[in-house]
């Protein structure tokens, strides 16, 4: 753990400049409006350890697959977020030295990440390598107002001396991902313009041929006046500048305001880019800094009015929290059916893809509870969108009739992995995406879903599975061999509890919805059975047997759910028996150790008795939780959320009160020591989960919204609001009590440690802590 950041409700402060934590600041301090984003990097020139990064959501490149070994079915490519032309840059040069930081004697620095208002400040005094001193102060952010522009205010005072200041703004093309294989790049330049204070870059893709046109507007002040000046243009490849010189006076501050805009291809006609981010560019400029970073606030202001969670008595703890809301909100938005939520969003490269089986499993709880109905059902018809490409998916690998395998990474529904035991062994991925859909309806109440959509997205997953699984005559029940679990220490094994329960799930569900769909919409139902060529009497018996037969190992003696066979025949042992400076153990362990022992990278077994908790008795829960968590070593970011919910309903408050701040911190103190490369963003959807399903208990059974609610001692209370049907709910909880209270203009029935009471609209319950 790395704890240098400073502790605040509202702010992320790094004080004083420690170059080697920049990368792991850069990460944490980025900024973006779920169009666009941008890693903290300075605006100007740094020839230290940096990792440059702005990013156009769905904007990507087919890189071509590296493997020794070609298998049949393997992806043709690995699909990466591309690194995108870089709008923030500011040369700053003083009589001809230029201003880098790496180069200089840092006296005071400080990084600042406002979450409240959802602005990027950076303060700096420096001295030269000629000695000359200089202070510098910079305000950035990426718009969510208006999500195709950003705007930066930067000054420069010098301290000591006097003389002429070089400021060149500029964009750049010229931008190499950190991934790129044999470094290559991935951007052509078609066209670029400057005049006097403006500049613009189109560049484009290769092979996918997006196009994204970047462009900036910029004006200077002294002595709190704009100045006229002339500027020459700065000729490099793929690059857009302008060169301006003029006076400094010691003492006196150089203000460069610079307004910048962001379109691509994905939205308007290439032949019209130039002129949309022409008219974007101007937009802002005419609205102006300051106007523009009060619409910021503003609308920062009203998502934080809906989705804050309040902690009183543990500044590290609301701090995590609200880091974690920050940061989804700035990846997505809902607005755009065609984008998803990538695992870094605009924070880093790694990964590749936009989409994983995080969306489903973590992400999609969050914002069907904190943003309106259509955010959440967009994520499920993007999903449903690439349904015809999860049925090629699944062609490659020898199945037929409609069978849908949804990928492990993915950004246009094709399968982009490169790693044959997750692409093609990780299969519960169907799982989740079904899990969805059953969310969704039994959130909202929406079933109309699942005849418009939802129906035949479950006809192919349960395609895929009737036909993955096989008869084990010595068993006398269905098997599944050959696949991985969500603890990836373990490849390729034989019968994974979870991914056969949550197959024989789908398998019922699935049945569940086409009845749905034939007795309350036979039309629809009748031209699905067309469309799909669906034989029901056929298909539903063996969904059945295969549902009712499924075999899902079991040791009777412990009263546990085995990960899968043979999985006690390992040398099972307790985390806290690995040798000290051994963890983590990706980081320490070869591969083959690593598979060969017992240790568990994130919730396997857990992950399906949080799913389907109802379906288990508390006993067997605790059972489970007490064997499985004290072998997981928690090396994926999705580990911890699931241990605290699980761990809040059995009421083990250390266990979730500490699971709680590894995941809300996880990258603020930089737990698995892998921040540099990005932030875990996926993994915050389930910090907000760990919370609200955690602490505050809340879940939904039969059409009815529960509340079991728990407080760790270090708290004095807690707070948080969630949509439900229409309503709009405040929960409160103190060390003696809990409060709920209907902030909406409807009644609702909700449970409160199982007992019903109805809430008329603003009215308010208490109820004593259990």
């Amino acid at each position: 753990m790395k704890q240098y950041l400073q502790h605040h409700e509202w702010h992320i402060i790094e004080e004083g400049f420690q170059p080697e934590h920049n990368r792991i600041s850069e990460s944490v301090c980025s900024i973006g409006n779920g169009r666009m984003g941008q890693r903290a990097n300075f605006e100007e020139r740094y020839s230290g350890d940096t990792l440059p990064g702005n990013y156009v959501a769905g904007i990507y490149y087919p890189d071509k697959t590296r493997v020794g070994w070609w298998k049949n079915g393997y992806p043709e490519y690995f699909a990466k977020v591309l690194n995108a032309p870089n709008w923030i840059g500011i040369d700053i040069a003083f009589d001809g030295e230029q201003l880098d930081l790496a180069q200089c004697k840092v006296e005071s620095f400080r990084r600042l990440l406002d979450m409240q208002t959802g602005r990027l400040e950076r303060y700096v005094t420096a001295e030269m390598a000629d000695g000359r001193k200089v202070e510098i102060a910079s305000v950035r952010f990426c718009s969510i107002a208006d999500d195709e522009t950003g705007a930066i205010r930067y000054s420069v005072k010098p301290l000591n001396f006097s003389g002429t200041l070089t400021i060149t703004p500029y964009v750049d093309a010229d931008v190499i991902n950190q991934d790129s294989n044999y470094g290559e790049k991935f951007w052509v330049e078609v066209e670029t313009k400057t005049k006097r204070s403006q500049a613009y870059i189109t560049a484009e893709t290769k092979k996918t041929e997006f196009q994204v046109c970047t462009g900036m507007r910029f004006s200077i002040f002294q002595n709190g006046a704009k100045i006229e000046f002339d500027s020459e243009r700065v000729h490099k490849e793929k690059y857009a500048g302008r060169s301006v010189n003029v006076k400094c006076e010691k003492g006196k501050e150089t203000v460069i305001y610079k307004y910048a805009a962001v379109v691509s291809s994905l939205n308007y006609a290439k032949e019209e880019l130039l002129e949309r981010c022409q008219d974007a560019v101007k937009r802002a400029y005419d609205t102006g800094f300051e106007a523009m970073l009060q619409a910021q606030a503003d609308a920062w202001a009203s998502k934080w009015e809906e989705a804050d969670i309040r902690i009183r008595g543990d500044v590290a703890a609301q701090q995590g929290i609200r880091f974690n809301i920050f940061q989804l909100y700035q990846t997505y938005t809902g607005e755009d059916a065609r984008l998803n939520i990538g695992p870094k969003g605009f924070t880093g490269e790694k990964y590749g893809g936009s989409t994983y089986w995080d969306t489903e499993a973590y992400c999609f709880p969050f914002y069907l509870a904190t943003a309106d109905q259509h955010v959440a059902r967009n994520l499920l018809v993007y999903r449903y969108k690439h349904l015809q490409k999860a049925i090629e998916n699944a062609e490659k690998l020898g199945f037929t009739h409609g069978a849908a395998l949804y990928p492990m990474v993915t950004m246009n529904g094709e399968e982009c992995h490169n790693e044959w035991e997750i692409t093609f062994e990780e299969i519960h991925r169907n799982g989740a995406i079904a899990y969805a859909v059953y969310d969704y309806v039994r959130y909202t109440g929406e079933k109309e879903y699942l005849a418009e959509y939802g129906a035949e997205l479950l006809l192919g997953i349960a395609r895929f599975w009737s036909q993955r699984v096989h008869f084990s005559k010595p068993k006398g029940q269905y098997v599944m061999h050959g696949v991985t679990g969500p603890n990836e220490y373990e490849n390729n094994v034989n019968n994974n509890w979870y991914t056969n329960y949550i197959a024989a799930w789908c398998l019922r569900y699935a049945g569940e919805a086409l009845d749905y769909v034939k007795e309350n919409a036979p039309e629809r139902y009748r031209d699905l059975i067309a469309k799909t060529a669906f034989d029901e009497a056929a298909e539903r018996t063996r969904w059945a047997d295969i549902a009712g037969n499924m075999f899902l190992p079991k040791d009777e003696q412990l009263g546990i759910f085995l990960q899968q066979e043979g999985f006690l025949d390992k040398d099972v042992m307790t985390v806290d028996q690995i040798p000290a400076g051994q963890r983590p153990i990706n980081q320490n362990w070869s591969w083959d150790r690593i598979l060969r022992s017992c240790f568990i990278k994130q919730a396997d077994v857990l992950q399906g008795l949080y799913f389907f908790e109802d379906h288990f008795s508390e006993d067997e829960i605790r059972r489970n939780f007490d064997f499985y968590e004290p072998l997981t070593v928690h090396e994926s970011s999705l580990s911890p959320c699931v241990h605290v919910i699980l761990g809040a309903r059995l009421r083990k408050e250390e266990k979730a009160y500490e699971m709680y701040l590894r995941t809300a911190r996880l990258d603020l103190d930089d737990y698995n020591n892998d921040t540099e490369d990005g932030c875990h963003i996926t993994s915050m959807a389930g910090t907000w989960m760990s919370f609200v399903k955690g602490f505050g208990g809340m879940r939904v059974y039969d059409d009815t919204l529960h509340f079991s609610p728990m407080i760790p001692k270090q708290w004095t209370d807690y707070a948080f609001k969630i949509r439900f049907r229409g309503a709009l709910l405040q929960v409160k909880v103190t060390q003696e009590q809990a409060i709920v209270r209907n902030l909406s203009a409807q009644s609702l029935p909700v449970k409160v440690y199982g007992k019903e009471h109805h809430l008329e609209a603003g009215e308010e319950l208490s109820v004593g802590i259990k």
